[in-house]
């Protein structure tokens, strides 16, 4: 098992709950979960947050461009803080912003220069760039491409329904 991203839609209400300060760490990726098996605007792209983030903006997802809404749409806005795992937030301002910078983005040319020493050579998670497989590559060129227009998909749905999102990497 490795770390997976996912990301759901979460109303107003749900939001100030996930922000609260005062909220314990074990309680909130309790109720993380729970809103997760409620959810139906939830997209789960596995163990490719990382590559996709570096697809999209050319940098690994450890060092995420500020102010970057093609970064926004991988890992999230508001990192939560003294936790072990990975929940950010994005609020409905941002959801807009975020959707549009990723249609603008063209995915067939950025895969085209896809490079597995590249990924390598930024440490890239999962640790599979070093292998010299050319069937392993087409695979990650699909599931990369898949991933995106679930994201697309995924922030289209987020804006129409007026929500937030919760990203978490675990």
């Amino acid at each position: 098992m490795g770390l997976i991203a996912n990301y759901q839609l979460v109303n107003d209400q749900e939001l100030e709950k996930i922000m609260d300060p005062d909220l314990d760490p074990e309680e909130l990726l309790e109720d993380l979960e729970e809103l997760a098996e409620e959810q139906e605007v939830f997209l789960d792209i596995d163990k490719m947050w990382d590559v996709l983030h570096f697809v999209l903006t050319g940098v690994s997802s450890d060092e995420p461009p500020a102010d970057n809404p093609l970064s926004e749409a991988i890992v999230g806005v508001i990192s939560a803080e003294d936790m072990d795992d990975y929940v950010a937030v994005t609020e409905k301002d941002r959801v807009a912003e975020i959707l549009s910078a990723l249609k603008s983005f063209n995915i067939e040319e950025a895969l085209d220069k896809f490079d597995m020493e590249a990924c390598k050579e930024a440490g890239l998670y999962p640790n599979i760039w070093d292998k010299d497989d050319e069937g392993l590559a087409d695979a990650l060129l699909d599931e990369i491409k898949t991933c995106y227009n679930g994201l697309v998909t995924f922030y289209t749905m987020v804006l129409e329904a007026e929500g937030n999102v919760v990203v978490t990497i675990l």
